[in-house]
Parts: structure tokens; C-alpha cells; sequence
């Protein structure tokens, strides 16, 4: 019998039960928090990183996501003191399960790459390898001949990328304190690699949908406490599209 059991029987023989607590840890412990496969790198400025955190997170294929600062020259900005970085999130993948194409396909789909903004919130494509860039250039060519206003976008290559605050790091998830509890996460590093956290930080803001978010209950190991409240959420905002 382990420690944790005899003290629970012994527990219980005063009339102070601990079940509850032994199920909610086993839940934590379900969790899909860490995914190993190989993956590839992904990174875009679409303005504000909280949407495309959402957008992305419960793309199928997307293991982790994290949002930063990229593309400038200061060495290590701040939400506060960003000098001539750009909001950015970078996409871990998993290229037997989403294709560079298909992201390209997401970015242009949702931002408009011809809104002149400051360089906070401005449009890029980091390429991180040559592949990378061809099928940026070729989208790019794509996209102008489907807007009238001349599209900003540029297309550079990757460099140092400078993770945003804690507070930033799955922005949408982090406002529910409840399930942030539910399921073992509190602001701090694990919320920028966690799978879990990434696609319920879109569920709750309806991204991916309520049929998708159905089919990964089991996947990602949650109980049914934390489907009913996330699946009440992705309902309510399944089509209120990419917000910030």
C-alpha cells in the first residue's frame, strides 16, 4: 500500500475524505501536456499575438505556441520598451500532420496584410529555411493579385525570438482562474510548451469549433468537468471570429 493510500485510510476511519482530491490529481496527471515528435518551426507577426495564439493553438498538427517579440534589433525587448520588434508567435509543428502551406494558408486567411499599423503590429513571415521562403514568396505573389491596396507583408528570415511575459503566454486561457487550476497551469513557463494549454487557449474563444474540440476530449485527457466549461465556451464563440 502506498503512503499516499494508508493515509487516506487512516483518513477515512475519522471521516475526512481525500477522494476527491486523489481523482483531481490523477486528471492532472492525464493531461496531454507534452507531445514528442518531430517538429518544424513556424513564425508570423499578424498584429496582436493574443489572436493568432488562439488561431493557431487549435490548428491540427500545432504541438506548442508561443508568443514574442521578433524582427527588430533591440536585444531584449519588453511589452513596455519593444524598440523595432514586431508582436510575433512561433508554431512548433508537426509536419506529418500539417504542411508550411497549410500555416502560409491560415496567416493570409486571417489578418489583413495590407493595414498599415506601426511596426508593433505590422505583417511578416519569418522563413526559417529555403523551402520556407520559396512558399512564402510564391503566397505573397498570390495575395496581390486578390487586394486592391498594395499588400505590407514582408517576408525575412528568422532571428532571435523573444518571448513576451508570462501574462501574455496563452492570454485567452489564463482569463479563466478556474480552469487554469483544473488543470495544473499557473503563469509561468509551462503555459509556452504545454499542448494542452494551447489548444484550450483557442477553445475557449471558439476557435477549431465545438465538433473538433469534441474529438479531442479524450486526446487530451480532460475530465468532464473541464469539457462541460470549455465546451460551453467554444460554443458561445465558435463564430465570432479571431479577436484580440
Amino acid at each position: 500500500m502506498s503512503l499516499f493510500n494508508a493515509l487516506a485510510n487512516g483518513l477515512s476511519r475519522i471521516g475526512l475524505n481525500i477522494g476527491a482530491r486523489n481523482k483531481s490529481y490523477d486528471n492532472a496527471m492525464s493531461l496531454l501536456h507534452d507531445v514528442d515528435v518531430p517538429t518544424k518551426k513556424a513564425t508570423f507577426a499578424m498584429a496582436c499575438f493574443w489572436a493568432p495564439d488562439a488561431l493557431f493553438g487549435t490548428t491540427p498538427g500545432v504541438i506548442r505556441t508561443r508568443v514574442g517579440y521578433a524582427g527588430g534589433t533591440k536585444e531584449g525587448p519588453t511589452y513596455r520598451s519593444l524598440g523595432d520588434h514586431t508582436e510575433s508567435i512561433d508554431i512548433d509543428f508537426d509536419p506529418s500532420a500539417v504542411t508550411f502551406a497549410k500555416l502560409l494558408d491560415i496567416f493570409w486567411k486571417n489578418h489583413d496584410p495590407t493595414a498599415r499599423t506601426t511596426k508593433q503590429y505590422t505583417s511578416l513571415i519569418f522563413y526559417h529555411d529555403d523551402e520556407q521562403k520559396k512558399l512564402a514568396e510564391q503566397t505573397l505573389k498570390e495575395q496581390e493579385g486578390k487586394h486592391t491596396s498594395p499588400i505590407v507583408t514582408q517576408i525575412i528570415p528568422a532571428g532571435t525570438f523573444w518571448d513576451a511575459e508570462d501574462y501574455h503566454q496563452k492570454y485567452r486561457l489564463q482569463q479563466h482562474d478556474w480552469l487554469m487550476k483544473a488543470i495544473g497551469m499557473k503563469c509561468g513557463p509551462k503555459l509556452k510548451t504545454s499542448h494542452v494549454a494551447a489548444r484550450l487557449n483557442g477553445y475557449v474563444v471558439g476557435r477549431g469549433g465545438v465538433a473538433q474540440f469534441e474529438g479531442d476530449i479524450a486526446r487530451l485527457g480532460l475530465s468532464d468537468e473541464v469539457s462541460d466549461f470549455v465546451r460551453k465556451l467554444c460554443i458561445k464563440y465558435e463564430n465570432a471570429g479571431p479577436f484580440c
